[in-house]
């Protein structure tokens, strides 16, 4: 937990670009099997911002490592007893399962109810994720940001 932060956004941010295709020759046909690379909403601005959080204690970073390299993760802001999962990547296959198995436990243990995960994708519904209707994820949202947080840096039980 938190101990490389800015490039766990930075990996987030670029994980499409990861998958770039070459620079085509002038010369060479166009390939329509390439595809453009994710855009992401995690700009430079954003960024900034979720470091400022950081700095503040409140948002915080999963990392998983292999070898001494950083290899999936995840990151997200935490509020009270609430947890809001902003971006995950993977470098290795089920990295980013790894990273969320080891948030959940330790947010369990530590009295958190609720991660926000702000998409419902069959990845996330997967590991255990399911939607819920919008009043009772604000009544939950009201009562959970208002229950003491843990500000970090987070460490590993």
């Amino acid at each position: 937990f938190d101990e490389n932060f800015t490039d766990v956004v930075r990996a987030c941010a670029t994980r499409g670009a990861m998958n770039q295709p070459p620079d085509l020759k002038d010369d060479s046909p166009p390939d329509t099997n390439i595809q453009a690379p994710d855009v992401t909403w995690i700009v430079p601005d954003m960024a900034d911002a979720y470091a400022a959080l950081h700095a503040a204690g409140d948002a915080h970073s999963v990392e998983v490592w292999k070898d001494g390299e950083l290899v999936g993760g995840l990151y997200g802001v935490s509020l009270g007893g609430m947890f809001w999962g902003e971006s995950m990547f993977s470098r290795v296959s089920n990295a980013s399962k790894v990273a969320l198995v080891h948030l959940v436990r330790n947010l369990a243990d530590w009295g958190f109810e609720l991660i926000d995960c702000q998409m419902s994708t069959e990845h996330l519904a997967s590991l255990g994720a399911r939607e819920i209707r919008r009043g009772e994820f604000l009544q939950a949202v009201d009562r959970l940001v208002r229950e003491p947080g843990i500000p970090g840096p987070w460490r590993l039980k």
